[in-house]
């Protein structure tokens, strides 16, 4: 089994105690920050590299401060993970249904696809110069 699927499709546990649930998430804390800050700097190269482009200079690169606040408010989402993981199954009592892996799969796709959404607005922008420079 190849580190991806370990990471995305774990094999079945069978504690579900909340210490045992905040440590399969943190297990994960690491990949998802390497994954979603490789996102963020794909993004940040694609901005840049539009930003130079002719006919006119766009924005260029946003503040360092804006990444950082970004990476900590993923982190807080991420968090929120397992929070709700542990209270659904304070909620749901006997046997409750292996909902973490589901929800760390669509917070991780969520995350990459929020985290890729600027390189849109700055192709958009882009294309705006260039119909600009046209007329």
């Amino acid at each position: 089994m190849s580190a991806l699927v370990r990471l995305l499709y774990p094999p079945p546990t069978t504690s579900r105690h909340p210490t045992s649930v905040i440590a399969w998430w943190e297990r994960r804390r690491l990949a998802f920050n390497l994954i979603v800050g490789g996102t963020g700097i794909l993004t940040l190269m694609v901005a840049n590299l539009f930003a130079w482009l002719p006919p006119d200079r766009g924005a260029g690169l946003p503040p360092l401060f804006a990444a950082v606040v970004y990476g900590v408010a993923a982190n807080l989402f991420y968090t929120s993970g397992w929070m709700f993981e542990v209270l659904f199954n304070a909620w749901w009592k006997d046997d409750p249904p292996r909902i973490g892996p589901v929800l760390f799969r669509q917070g991780l796709l969520f995350s990459i696809g929020l985290t890729l959404l600027p390189t849109a607005f700055v192709a958009l922008d882009y294309g705006f110069r260039v119909l600009r420079w046209i007329w």
